[in-house]
């Protein structure tokens, strides 16, 4: 008899009523300080991340091996078969890699560690089919081998106020970030094929971003019916707003809210504005 264990890192922005509807186990990545280390989205917000940003930007660091030997001899006391991890992408933290170091010690418990190859709710929707599976009573080789069609079947999209943070962090080229600062260019990124932040359209200014936004998210739909969830970074009354603005757009089946985690908002400083779109199907 199969007991399968769900497990994801605290980047996947799922709400507490997903985390709680399907079980998801999660591990929770860090934010380091000078002086003080924080529990990503246990002990720290993601608006106390973006008030102290001025006066610090913070380092992060992904769960140690310690945190996910803890969680899987967990599962192990706790009568689990098999675990399917879902994880931030590869191509933007060392997450997935630790935790397939961690899972090969592991040799009682059938493990896949899946790299959702996107973050945010990217990487949760991919949770929340998995999650749906495993309640259905979906064998675990069946859950595993449709991950990569979900995977392909969802897009990331945002756009910043600032190029500064992602500059800072190494996410973008000093040079064409500055560039495009100077001339008030407003990158709307995405994550390619192999996980990575690439520039998907350009606009001049914010309110031509969001309307490029729109576009995408319009283009998108008129392919398929998709669920949409609309993200901020600390960018709550505008986002809501953009949210507004989607509620009469043909073909949006779940129409979703939430931000991004304080992880996240370190890398890309207040006032970001995402969609995540997933592309319905039928598993």
């Amino acid at each position: 008899m199969e007991k399968i264990a769900l497990v994801s890192d605290s980047t996947c922005d799922l709400s507490d009523e997903f985390i709680k509807a399907y079980d998801v186990k999660i591990l929770n990545l860090k934010i380091i300080y000078k002086d003080k280390e924080y529990i990503d989205r246990v002990n720290i917000t993601p608006q106390q991340v973006y008030d102290n940003l001025k006066i610090e930007v913070p380092h992060t660091s992904l769960p140690s091996l310690d945190d996910m030997h803890k969680l899987l001899y967990k599962l192990e006391e706790e009568g689990y078969t098999h675990v399917i991890a879902i994880s931030i992408s590869a191509g933007l933290s060392g997450t997935y890699n630790t935790l397939k170091l961690a899972a090969s010690e592991h040799t009682n418990l059938n493990i896949t560690v899946f790299d959702s190859k996107s973050l945010t709710l990217g990487c949760g929707a991919i949770v929340i089919n998995c999650g749906k599976m495993i309640k259905s009573g979906k064998k675990y080789n069946e859950i595993v081998s449709a991950l990569p069609l979900i995977r392909d079947n969802i897009s990331v999209y945002y756009i910043v106020d600032t190029l500064e943070y992602l500059i800072k962090g190494g996410r973008i080229g000093k040079v064409s970030g500055t560039f495009g600062q100077l001339l008030n260019i407003k990158p709307i990124i995405s994550i390619n094929k192999e996980g990575v932040y690439y520039t998907y359209a350009k606009a001049r200014g914010k309110k031509q971003a969001k309307n490029k936004l729109i576009e995408i998210i319009k283009e998108k739909l008129n392919i398929a019916k998709s669920k949409v969830w609309v993200m901020h970074g600390g960018a709550y009354e505008e986002c809501k707003k953009f949210y507004a603005s989607l509620k009469n757009i043909p073909n949006i089946t779940y129409l979703g809210f939430g931000d991004i985690s304080p992880v996240a908002g370190v890398h890309t400083g207040p006032g970001l504005i995402g969609v995540v779109i997933e592309k319905e199907q039928f598993i």
